[in-house]
């Protein structure tokens, strides 16, 4: 059983990580259709937009992932969830919620003022996060949360999200 718990996390992991680079390609391929989500009309926007990838891909995702696994993956496999580890990984995603809270109460996005890829990654993590006893940690940040509810609420974010049954 704890075997089958640890390959499913690790296909997760390989499974965003691949995602990612989906995504840049299919943004690149298809940049001038929609929404610029790579921000390629500016070099100083798109390093912006890079870095915020980054910040995402190395502090956000570790610990969301870290706490979405013992809040709702391990209760699947009968594994009560490890609350001092929850504890843990909840101080770090708190320090990078507040860099992001600080962030976004200079501009709308984390890239800026324009919705990029930075922004469109947080959104599985936090359509599953946002159904915790958790979410509080997006909802008492007045600028992650107004940003948390303008991401959420795109129209193909609502359409993904409904079907993204815990």
């Amino acid at each position: 059983m704890l075997n089958l718990v640890l390959l499913n996390f690790v296909l997760h992991i390989v499974l965003r990580l691949e995602s990612r680079a989906i995504n840049r390609y299919l943004a690149r391929k298809h940049k001038d259709i929609g929404t610029d989500l790579l921000q390629s009309n500016s070099l100083a926007e798109s390093a912006l937009a890079e870095t915020w990838m980054e910040v995402e891909a190395h502090q956000f995702d570790r610990p969301i992932t870290a706490i979405l696994r013992q809040i709702i993956v391990n209760p699947m496999y009968g594994i009560a969830p490890d609350e001092k580890a929850i504890e843990t990984e909840m101080e770090k995603l708190g320090k990078v919620l507040d860099v992001y809270e600080e962030r976004l109460s200079k501009c709308k996005y984390l890239a800026g003022d324009n919705y990029s890829l930075a922004d469109l990654h947080h959104i599985p993590p936090l359509v599953y996060f946002m159904k915790t006893t958790k979410a509080n940690a997006i909802t008492s940040r007045p600028h992650v949360s107004a940003w948390w509810n303008d991401i959420s609420t795109r129209p193909v974010t609502v359409k993904i999200s409904a079907n993204m049954k815990v």
